[in-house]
């Protein structure tokens, strides 16, 4: 990852997160592997909505390692960037969705009309 805003992720900052907090790293590593293991859904498909996920939420990091999980996975580069549009359009649907909230506040601030 080029310098600036986040650092790149090292082996180094892993070993610390280990040493700092050895019990919970390992429990997330363990819950990790178990929520992206082959079941009910491929491994390319959990690493689709990993992928579609860390666009949401914004995560570079996440970005950078699930997109080259999902290719190691034989995800190919068009059911990448459909994953990054679902995301893209769940979140703008998100916003539109969420104007009814704006809207019903907005009803209550405007008096009624008279008819």
């Amino acid at each position: 990852m080029s310098e600036g805003m986040y650092p790149a992720a090292t082996v180094e900052f892993a070993k610390r997160r280990r040493e700092l907090t050895p019990d919970a790293e390992a429990a997330f590593q363990a819950f990790s592997q178990t929520v992206f293991a082959e079941g009910a859904l491929p491994v390319k498909v959990k690493q689709l909505i990993a992928v579609a996920v860390a666009h949401v939420t914004q995560c570079p990091y996440c970005i950078k390692g699930h997109t080259k999980a999902a290719l190691r996975h034989g995800a190919s580069q068009q059911e990448l960037m459909e994953a990054i549009w679902v995301a893209a359009e769940m979140r703008a649907g998100g916003a539109y969705a969420h104007s009814a909230l704006a809207l019903e506040e907005m009803a209550k601030a405007t008096p009624p009309k008279d008819t």
